[in-house]
């Protein structure tokens, strides 16, 4: 569907229906009008309203997993699971490539049984929660591959996976070319200044935007979501 376009569609369809054999990554994130997601002292509760956390955990309950780096979970501690609508757990995973995940993070709580995974450098020594299972990657520097991480998850059985932050995860991740849909939820808010969302890498010219066919979903109490299917690009008709 042509960019702009507003559809009473599920924003979780494509999820539900991708392809079996290979792994389907969708992100998400919040933002103002204005392209940030918190003020300059980091406060972000709440930008987006009812309807939209309603969709988050909507999406949650869709994919087979939940991918967070560590910033999040030092930040927010958050606990990863469906709570605003009827659905599974998804698996909790955190990026850590150097080990520094509390030991207490409430994301490896284990009182609903569900599966937690660690992905780590190679090189990481520290102690790991009990049950917490962990891949182990090759290091890039400070970082792990965005690609490496979705291979190998999917080898351990998570097909569909929902990277939900931080923006830098998620930035890191479209741009390595890993994931098939973003989910940009923009609140009718202007913050004016503060951390901005997306930051990929620099273009010169235009024609080297990504422009993909997007759905526009308007929620109930005012927030636009953007479901954009970065496997295709829009091409504007010319004047």
């Amino acid at each position: 569907m042509a960019l702009g376009n507003e559809t009473a569609g599920d924003p979780c369809a494509p999820v539900r229906a991708a392809a079996k054999d290979k792994p389907f990554v969708v992100a998400q994130l919040g933002q103002s009008l204005d392209g940030r997601i918190a003020t300059p002292t980091g406060e972000s509760r709440w930008i987006n309203q009812s309807s939209a956390l309603d969709q988050g955990h909507r999406l949650r309950a869709t994919v087979d997993g939940v991918v967070v780096g560590v910033g999040t979970v030092v930040a927010d501690d958050p606990l990863l699971n469906v709570r605003r609508v009827a659905g599974r757990h998804p698996v909790r995973i955190v990026i850590d490539p150097t080990g520094r995940c509390p030991f207490n993070a409430r994301v490896f709580n284990d009182s609903d049984g569900i599966r937690r995974i660690l992905v780590r450098s190679s090189e990481a020594t520290s102690q790991v929660p009990a049950g917490v299972e962990v891949i182990r990657l090759g290091a890039y520097g400070r970082t792990l591959a965005p690609g490496d991480i979705v291979a190998a998850l999917f080898t351990a059985g998570v097909r569909t996976m929902l990277v939900e932050g931080g923006a830098w995860t998620v930035s890191q991740f479209i741009d390595a070319g890993v994931v098939d849909r973003l989910h940009v939820m923009v609140a009718p808010m202007i913050l004016g200044s503060g951390k901005t969302g997306l930051e990929l890498r620099p273009i010169a010219r235009l024609a080297e935007a990504r422009r993909p066919n997007a759905n526009v979903h308007v929620m109930p109490d005012g927030d636009v979501l953007f479901d954009c299917d970065l496997r295709t690009r829009w091409e504007p008709e010319k004047a």
